[in-house]
């Protein structure tokens, strides 16, 4: 458990912060379209669902173990909600998984890159961690860049089923 919440972070052209009950609308935008959860652990949520989730996520502990936590993207002068990073700190508290999700309009702009940095960071300093992971659909070509470009590294890949279809997860990590 953290004594003093850290957030938000500010990154350059990326902010993580807490995600609040007003991000409602684009939260479900960019987590209504099909494209963008193709690759995605989550289900699309009723707005009741959304905002209860949006209101938990506001007050929550950061970094329990086995336990996921959302942080919002966001821009640093509207603070206009862009995306989110889940982050799950291990029960042996050893490693973390990052997971990201950026609206369309705001990929290929960097955004992804500053605020999954940060996210890393972010465990390292604030937890025991040695390692954070990154696990994406082999497919997932944009993700596949991203966590290169953040420093991680290919430690193998799985064949997995996803969403009732065969495929396969590489797995990355930052030490």
């Amino acid at each position: 458990m953290l004594a003093l919440d850290p957030l938000p972070i500010v990154n350059g052209i990326a902010v993580l912060r807490r995600m609040e009950p007003n991000d409602l609308a684009e939260f479900q935008a960019y987590r209504g379209d099909p494209a963008v959860g193709r690759y995605q652990g989550w289900s699309v949520m009723s707005a009741d669902m959304a905002k209860a989730f949006l209101s938990e996520m506001n007050v929550c502990q950061l970094m329990q173990p086995g336990t996921w936590v959302q942080l919002g993207i966001s821009e640093p002068a509207s603070g206009l909600l862009l995306g989110d990073i889940g982050l799950r700190l291990s029960d042996s508290q050893d490693e973390a998984e990052v997971g990201f999700t950026l609206a369309p309009h705001a990929q290929s702009r960097g955004i992804a890159t500053a605020a999954v940095s940060a996210a890393i960071e972010f465990v390292f300093l604030h937890t025991s961690a040695e390692r954070v992971l990154g696990i994406t659909d082999a497919r997932n070509s944009a993700s596949i860049r991203l966590l290169e470009r953040v420093g991680m590294v290919k430690l193998g890949s799985t064949s997995v089923v996803f969403k009732g279809e065969s495929c396969t997860e590489d797995r990355y990590a930052k030490y």
